[in-house]
């Protein structure tokens, strides 16, 4: 090996920061951002991940949930704080649906550009669910259902918040099947599911993850799922697509940010530090269990996903008219 290769070789080995070693990053806390409150899946998965994220950067990571605006008020945190590695973002899909909201209204407080993608953490399907006090077996049925009802009384559904993707889903699903519905927007989906449960709204929706027991135990029904193909989780359950209702059509996804301007360096060290948790085989088999899909991506996937999601998510919130307060 010539001594110029030898010399590049050390420059670079040199520019990545080693985990836990003095001066170097991470040297404190790390702090991941969940836009939502705690107890729905993109809490549960974010703390699965800092669990193990904790031994592997030699530093502690803790989760802070930061709810507000369909997700917005902590994306917001996190694309103005300090661009040094310590305060990250995990967000889910509602990030496309709200960015693209927030430019409709010409309020775009936030957008891809103000991140820097760090890794796609898992595949997390949504999944259509009621209460199942009111007898239908899918969306199909629910839609006769609302049209039975519209005279006689109002009917409701929940969502994450305005702008959210479950909110931008339903609406569609409104305009598709032709049914009226008033809009419950909540601050994140653990108080919507316990809502949905109690029976106070009709429809609504979760990630699989924290929606798979209470499909489970009964006390919510599910109707179908905005995933490409039958869920193994729920085999009996169809998709949007089968039962007529295409662009309701979703990838489910959670993946970690981190502001723009963050050195490169540092992504990578924590890019590859999330995908080698992601492939452990507990955390593989603890996401599995709740119906999620450890993936542990390059920044170039996820900001692939992401882009793809923002486009195809602003010609609906223009239709809908969907506005982030």
């Amino acid at each position: 090996m010539s001594r110029r290769a030898v010399l590049a070789g050390i420059a670079a080995a040199a520019a990545v920061p080693r985990a836990g070693a003095q001066g170097a990053y991470p040297s404190r806390v790390v702090r991941i951002v969940v836009p939502f409150p705690a107890g729905g899946t993109t809490d549960l998965l974010a703390r699965i991940f800092a669990e193990r994220l904790t031994p592997a950067l030699g530093q502690p990571v803790i989760v802070e949930n930061m709810a507000g605006a369909g997700g917005s008020v902590g994306a917001d945190a996190v694309a103005k704080a300090n661009p040094d590695g310590y305060t990250l973002l995990f967000h889910n899909l509602t990030f496309s649906s709200t960015t693209a909201a927030l430019e409709h209204a010409g309020r775009a407080r936030h957008n891809l550009s103000h991140f820097a993608p760090i890794s796609l953490a898992a595949n997390v399907p949504m999944v259509v669910v009621s209460n199942p006090a009111i007898d239908v077996r899918n969306l199909s049925d629910f839609a006769a259902y609302a049209k039975r009802q519209a005279a006689s009384q109002g009917l409701f559904y929940g969502s994450p918040g305005i702008g959210s993707m479950l909110n931008l889903a339903i609406e569609v699903f409104k305009r598709d099947a032709g049914v009226a519905m008033d809009h419950v927007p909540f601050r994140g989906t653990a108080p919507l599911v316990q809502e949905l449960v109690a029976g106070r709204i009709q429809l609504g929706g979760d990630q699989l993850s924290t929606a798979l027991p209470h499909i489970r135990a009964g006390s919510l029904r599910a109707l179908a799922t905005l995933a490409e193909r039958r869920l193994p989780a729920l085999p009996d359950v169809p998709t949007v697509r089968e039962l007529g209702y295409a662009n309701m059509e979703f990838r489910g996804w959670n993946g970690f940010f981190a502001p723009a301007g963050t050195p490169e360096p540092v992504i990578d060290l924590l890019q590859r530090t999330i995908a080698a948790v992601a492939r452990q085989p507990n955390v593989e088999q603890r996401l599995s269990d709740i119906g999620a899909e450890a993936v542990g991506s390059n920044p170039a996937e996820l900001k692939q996903v992401v882009s793809d999601q923002i486009d195809a998510a602003r010609p609906l919130v223009a239709e809908l008219k969907l506005i982030v307060q």
